[in-house]
């Protein structure tokens, strides 16, 4: 593929639990695990433009502190870095919400979720582009795999950092699709969790309904460890992964899908049974052929209030699509807001008929493979699960013939991610394809 960045297999990334495991054995320090991420990223930086902050030294220099911490009180994610998506609040770097209007801006604590990574002994490495407000238009971060070709967003930075190498898991977000479709194009996995299982103070809003805090990682057991740790939920995996129920569902969405996903699911079925699974097919109730248009409109009308000071006093400064979506928000009668609420509560009710007998749902990631930098790519296979507040796992599976990724989402019911991760995880193992941006 012409124009492809020049990361080699050989400098993949140490994963969490690899680089716990080394810790452990004393076979690394934190100093040298972040050296090595630092170094990572000067390699790869000027081509794929994941970061809007970084400090080395700031870095370095908690790793030195770590590092000096006797084994008995180092705690569960002890010297791990992390790349903190930039609508988190951080104390000690700026925060700027993709948006010109709080260039500079320094909060004065960290949000929850930072300072609990904090606690849980992590290195925060810097923070990673996210587009405006977690919404649009695009960033400047190009993927890992092509430059030519979107990481896809909210979370660019997080995905595209992950899938370079640059650090093993970054902090994400997901209000329509903006975990699970960078993580399928960029050829990572991505975690939401089911919604409220991370906290979301310090995270600049952009939907009280759906604004979920994730992580992307390169292996489903990175992301079970981390949130496990972050949450206090056991969500370790099991010893030995047992073969799941799994219901392959195409979505009412289906239409939208391009050759490349039609061909994987085609594939599918097969892949799984020789893996040992039964997959059966799964269709969703009519009721749920209205989710996606629910989804958009709660989102619509409430970042429009979550962005009401932005937008009053600061318009000129917000870039379209945003600004229209914003207008159109502002101007959405209560009454079709509420119409959209009860459309999603309707079909969260009915969940647990669509899940009797089955443990997971393997659905499209995206609709294929990750399109041009003047997008970062169409979420409508995501916004139903958004909706619903299910845990939702991106799982590589492969690539199209120009060696692109693409990826399945796992879904489980609300509440039970940690079966969901292991469902996960044994579908990473049966299809899974990290593709490793060379």
């Amino acid at each position: 593929m012409t124009g492809r960045h020049t990361i080699s297999p050989a400098h993949a990334p140490d994963g969490v639990a690899a680089t716990l495991r080394a810790l452990s054995a004393g076979e690394a320090t934190v100093e040298s695990v972040t050296t090595r991420c630092l170094e990572r990223v000067e390699a790869g930086e000027a081509a794929i433009r994941a970061w809007v902050h970084l400090d080395p030294e700031l870095a370095v220099t908690r790793a030195r502190e770590l590092d000096g911490v006797p084994a008995s009180m180092r705690r569960a994610l002890h010297g791990v870095p992390v790349g903190v998506k930039d609508i988190f609040d951080t104390h000690d770097m700026p925060t700027a919400y993709g948006s010109p209007i709080y260039e500079g801006h320094r909060p004065p604590a960290d949000a929850a979720s930072v300072a609990i990574a904090r606690q849980r002994g992590m290195v925060v490495l810097g923070k990673l582009v996210t587009t405006e407000f977690a919404a649009w238009p695009p960033g400047p971060t190009t993927n890992p795999h092509d430059p030519t070709r979107t990481p896809g967003g909210s979370s660019s930075g997080s995905a595209a950092a992950v899938a370079a190498g640059m650090v093993p898991v970054a902090f994400a977000t997901q209000t329509t699709g903006s975990i699970v479709r960078p993580a399928a194009f960029c050829g990572v996995v991505g975690y939401k969790p089911t919604h409220g299982t991370l906290p979301c103070v310090g995270v600049k809003a952009i939907s009280e309904t759906f604004d979920t805090v994730g992580v992307i990682t390169r292996t489903v057991e990175d992301a079970a460890l981390v949130v496990g740790s972050l949450s206090g939920r056991g969500l370790a995996l099991p010893p030995e992964l047992p073969v799941p129920g799994i219901g392959i569902c195409l979505t009412h969405e289906w239409p939208a899908a391009q050759p490349e996903t039609i061909s994987l699911f085609e594939a599918l079925p097969g892949r799984l049974e020789r893996a040992g699974a039964r997959p059966s097919s799964v269709s969703l109730p009519g009721s749920f052929a209205g989710l996606v248009a629910a989804q958009h409109a709660v989102w619509t009308y409430e970042i429009a209030r979550c962005l009401a000071d932005e937008h009053s006093r600061f318009a000129g400064s917000i870039r379209e699509p945003l600004r229209g979506m914003l207008a159109e928000g502002s101007a959405m009668p209560g009454a079709e807001y509420e119409d959209a609420r009860r459309r999603v509560h309707a079909c969260r009710a009915e969940l647990s008929a669509v899940f009797a007998g089955i443990d997971v749902l393997v659905t499209p990631s995206a609709p294929g493979v990750a399109p041009d930098l003047a997008t970062t790519g169409d979420p409508i296979f995501n916004r139903a699960w958004s909706a619903l507040g299910t845990p939702v796992v991106n799982v590589p599976a492969g690539t199209d013939a120009q060696g692109l990724p693409l990826g399945v989402q796992v879904v489980g019911p609300p509440g039970e991610d940690a079966r969901t991760l292991a469902c996960a995880a044994w579908v990473e193992a049966a299809v899974g394809s990290r593709a490793t941006a060379a």
